[in-house]
């Protein structure tokens, strides 16, 4: 894995959490810490800390979409990953550009459910995210939460995660990664990989930590830079996997809450 600067521009169009732990700054010290370039587009600016999230304002689509037009009209994009669309509007216009510009490396983290349950999307947008979305990725990062509300199925053990990742599927998604994390275990910490017909099982050991805040950002983040880098996708997940796992081992352990983890991370 690189550690100098390269030319492949990885862009990220999320949410800003002004804390630094998750959203647009934790996927652009991710990209950097495997030597891309990073770009990126605000879609809404997020009121939160360690602690907890206090609120939100959602981006216009013309704001998104008047941030995204230069840079596809400049930069070679090698890789896109996507965060928190809040509305409808945003995801429609973002799956239009994505596919007018031929964005072959595109990983969507699908933020539709908060971990407490909290849907942070309407039934409409999640329609459009599925339909319009989910069939020009190369993969779908989805938690335990947000693969149940998107699939229908309660998830409670690993026969429901594999009939969750085949309803997603069936609904057009190319690629299922449903992230374990939320599974109680004393040993491993296992996330579910599918692609095709194969299922993959990511195993790495469970840190007792609360140093947990902006591991899916950093997960899909890292994803995406490794499929940049031109490496397939069960190597980038195992690699993104890894690259998390040492993330969670080194946090700083900074704020009152959950602190975020350390994306600042050598690759060599």
């Amino acid at each position: 894995m690189p550690s100098a600067l390269n030319s492949r521009v990885c862009l990220t169009i999320a949410g800003l959490d002004p804390s630094g732990g998750a959203g647009i700054i934790a996927d652009v010290k991710t990209f950097s810490a495997f030597g891309c370039f990073a770009a990126a587009a605000v879609t809404s600016l997020t009121y939160q800390n360690t602690i907890g999230v206090y609120g939100f304002a959602n981006q216009p689509v013309e704001v998104v979409q008047k941030q995204l037009e230069p840079i596809f009209a400049d930069l070679e994009i090698a890789a896109v990953k996507t965060g928190m669309l809040p509305d409808a509007g945003v995801i429609r216009m973002t799956a239009s550009l994505l596919m007018k510009n031929g964005v072959a490396n595109l990983v969507v983290d699908p933020v539709v459910r908060s971990t407490s349950g909290y849907d942070l999307i309407d039934d409409d947008a999640l329609r459009v995210l599925i339909e319009e979305l989910f069939p020009i990725s190369v993969l779908i990062t989805p938690n335990i939460p947000e693969a149940e509300r998107i699939s229908g199925h309660k998830i409670n053990n690993v026969d429901d995660v594999r009939e969750a990742a085949l309803t997603m599927r069936e609904h057009g998604a190319r690629n299922v990664l449903i992230k374990g994390g939320h599974f109680e275990h004393e040993e491993k910490s296992t996330d579910y990989l599918f692609i095709g017909n194969e299922e993959i099982v990511l195993d790495a050991r469970r840190i007792v930590t609360t140093a947990t805040h902006g591991t899916g950002c950093t997960l899909s983040s890292a994803i995406a830079a490794n499929l940049a880098l031109g490496l397939d996708l069960n190597s980038s997940v195992q690699t993104a996997k890894q690259f998390v796992t040492e993330a969670i081992r080194t946090s700083p352990n900074i704020g009152r809450g959950h602190s975020p983890i350390n994306q600042l991370l050598k690759t060599t």
